[in-house]
């Protein structure tokens, strides 16, 4: 048994690559093993920004010998299918072995493959891993990079080291050979390293300079960063994907404590941090007192003479730089008022068939307004025109003001946060300004939701509108694409009306919605036919212009009855597709919770239940009840029943007057839901799931016992059509509750 080493040498690779490129390493030369019969007692991937490396131990010196058969043709078979199996798997006829099968003599022929060399297999391997390697970005280098055929990689691949044991695997690609030697850091080590064999590999490089152990860097950042900031009487904002990306650039990482002026402290915290994390990788730092500190830790990638003194000041150098900029930015962008910015929406479009950014802010503003003036939703109520709807409407109008601005230019992440402070700013109320700041909110699972009345409704009239939007114009997510996100806004709808509670019956805004953006949007003769003569009348005069234009309508193939047909069927369309979006984004956000998918299948197959707060309350009714003994017990009954009605019937079975005396299970069941009929209806309607899941339950006896001692099936037609239609009226009162056959067990 002999460890095997192998290191690909290149130019700097991007930190973000990094911890893929190991897996993708470690999954590939598994599988190039497994093919060829290996498989290593452990495997170890390294990488540093210069390296890929790995180590496998307990290889064995060469593959195992294998016999593999073939069946071939029956004895007596034409010659040309003889040779053909013989060519095909390298033997001649006089190594055919004949055996009986069912009866028949038949060729088979008996492949023998001796064992391979690992260094062999290993030699192979190599290339075809580096050849096979998939890099998000890659690149051609030099001379051979005019050939499409030339080698890509990452950077420009420098060196292959490929040791077994003590000896080279000796392997080629490109011109780059293997061999023992590496190098080790760029600064701190001159010349090459030369290797002997996979357990001096680590020791050696970190004699130069280099932590080729990702999670050692990893660990001395996060240690070194927070001793830094201690030491400074400060306290270090944890990043851990700081921490990863900065052992990700350094070879040898040295965190040290900077600084920059007071004065830029007067921009809001999160720019001074997004331009330190995202433009330098810096760490920041909070004072004893928990405020922002005008202090920062980088990570040198060189332990250095003077402590660090002079990386320390190039780096302050370039923050100060960013931060003036991002503070001209916010000075900027004060000077213009949130109104004015949001004029300039309208050169931006939102998409080629939704038209402008600015015509989906006042969609989203006149939904929010529609929001909250519907009565019972939840929603604070009061009359239109008071401080609440002015709020509403200001901050849905204010929205999206901030994407034109200086600083969200520079900083995307930044939209939402900077228009809550410029509304502050401004003068903006208390309530505007957190609308506008939140209103993209929650962005994700488990993400904050907002509560604040006047966000919740911009923020949910943001979401509704971009879902209608583009499933108006069929452009929804198809396995796993989903360009515009609409999967996380359903799951931001739904988050933000159960959390607040609001009773919003989704089906008919919805379907209203659709229908006037579709109006609005879609081409049409009678809109066609007025740009048209907007168009001519300067030129030929009105009365030329209409005789062209009416003449045009009557040759048109649509009337304008057909067209808006044509539209009251799209949004039916898109309103169905949208609220069964909902129903399946409703069981991913409720999964965690343990609510079963079934039932909520249950209670939307019933139709018009759009009230996701009614409809999850049902839900979670139901759940207790079907996981009690009489639930699962009428569940039983239930499609006992549904199978018989089935079978023997069709859908509708009429109920008549009974033209003989019941049988007294027969006559137990139609008193029972006599009484529970009525209790159950009144207890939808009331929203009291509960009682009506206590009334089903009173029909778990009399349906047991019904199926115990009466036979449906009977000879006499009218005992047979009674039971039927009981069984029937049995079924419907379930289905008051929830749609049953769709409930698993």
């Amino acid at each position: 048994m002999a460890d095997f080493l192998l290191e690909l040498l290149s130019e700097e690779i991007p930190a973000r690559m990094q911890a893929k490129a190991r897996a993708d390493l470690e999954r590939l030369f598994a599988a190039q093993l497994s093919d060829a019969g290996l498989k290593a007692a452990d495997i170890t991937v390294y990488s540093t920004p210069r390296r890929l490396a790995l180590i496998a131990k307990d290889l064995p010196a060469q593959t195992e010998a294998v016999s593999d058969e073939a069946k071939g043709p029956p004895e007596g078979a034409p010659d040309q299918a003889v040779d053909g199996f013989c060519r095909k798997n390298g033997v001649t006829r006089e190594q055919l072995e004949v055996r009986e099968v069912k009866g028949r003599a038949t060729y088979f022929a008996v492949i023998n493959k001796p064992g391979r060399a690992t260094s062999d297999v290993l030699a192979e391997a190599i290339p075809a891993i580096i050849k096979a390697f998939p890099w998000p970005k890659s690149m051609r280098w030099g001379d051979a990079s005019l050939s499409t055929e030339s080698l890509r990689w990452v950077r420009p691949l420098s060196g292959i080291v490929a040791i077994l044991g003590d000896d080279l695997v000796e392997c080629e690609i490109d011109g780059v050979t293997s061999g023992y030697e590496t190098v080790g850091h760029r600064f701190h080590h001159d010349g090459v390293v030369t290797i002997g064999n996979a357990g001096d590999y680590a020791e050696k490089l970190r004699a130069c300079h280099v932590l080729v152990d990702q999670a050692e860097r990893e660990a001395i950042v996060r240690e070194g960063a927070a001793k830094a900031a201690s030491d400074g009487g400060l306290e270090l904002v944890a990043d851990e994907g700081l921490v990863i990306e900065n052992a990700g650039l350094t070879e040898w990482p040295v965190p040290l404590l900077g600084g920059f002026d007071p004065a830029f402290l007067d921009v809001p915290e999160e720019v001074i941090q997004l331009t330190a994390r995202v433009n330098q990788k810096y760490f920041i730092c909070r004072d004893q007192s928990g405020k922002l500190a005008p202090n920062f830790i980088c990570t040198a990638n060189i332990d250095a003479t003077d402590g660090g003194e002079a990386i320390v000041a190039g780096n302050e150098k370039v923050l100060a730089a960013r931060l003036s900029d991002a503070k001209f930015f916010w000075e900027l962008d004060q000077k213009t008022p949130l109104e004015d910015h949001a004029k300039k929406l309208s050169n931006i479009v939102f998409h080629e068939k939704l038209g402008t950014v600015a015509d989906k802010v006042e969609r989203v503003a006149k939904l929010a307004e529609w929001l909250v003036s519907l009565e019972g939703n939840g929603f604070y109520q009061s009359s239109p025109g008071d401080t609440f709807h002015g709020e509403v409407s200001e901050a849905a109008r204010l929205c999206k003001a901030d994407l034109v601005t200086e600083m969200v230019g520079e900083f995307p992440d930044l939209q939402g946060l900077m228009g809550g402070y410029y509304a502050e700013k401004q003068g903006k109320s208390e309530a505007v300004a957190n609308a506008i700041r939140d209103h993209y909110k929650p962005v994700g699972q488990g993400d904050e939701v907002p509560t604040d009345p006047v966000t919740v409704a911009v923020s949910l009239a943001d979401k509704l509108d971009t879902l209608v939007s583009f499933f108006a114009y069929n452009m929804r997510p198809t396995g796993s694409k989903d360009p515009f996100a609409l999967r996380r806004a359903a799951i931001a709808v739904i988050a933000l009306l159960l959390e607040n509670g609001i009773r919003v019956n989704l089906g008919n805004p919805l379907f209203k919605m659709t229908g006037e953006l579709l109006l609005r949007t879609e081409t049409s003769a009678a809109k066609e036919s007025l740009k048209a003569y907007a168009a001519l009348e300067p030129f030929v005069g009105r009365k030329a212009a209409s005789d062209a234009i009416i003449v045009a309508l009557k040759g048109s193939e649509k009337s304008p009855e057909d067209e808006g047909q044509e539209i009251v069927e799209k949004a039916g369309k898109a309103t169905t597709a949208l609220l069964d979006f909902f129903a399946e984004r409703l069981k991913v956000q409720q999964r965690e919770a343990g609510v079963r998918h079934d039932l909520i299948d249950a209670v939307f197959a019933l139709g018009g239940e759009d009230d996701l707060v009614r409809l999850l309350a049902r839900v979670n009714a139901l759940q207790a009840f079907v996981e009690t003994p009489d639930g699962g017990n009428l569940l039983a009954g239930y499609k006992r029943a549904s199978n018989i009605l089935k079978k023997e019937t069709a859908e509708q079975v009429e109920a008549k007057s009974l033209s003989y005396t019941p049988e007294k299970a027969e006559k137990a069941l139609i008193d029972a839901l006599d009484a529970a009929q009525p209790d159950v209806t009144a207890a939808i309607a009331a929203e009291e799931f509960e009682k009506a899941m206590t009334a089903l339950a009173n029909l778990r006896a009399p349906i047991d016992q019904f199926f115990e001692d009466v036979t449906v099936n009977d000879n006499d037609a009218d005992k047979r059509e009674a039971r039927l239609a009981l069984l029937a009226r049995f079924r419907a009162a379930v289905h008051q509750v929830a749609d049953f056959s769709k409930i698993e067990g």
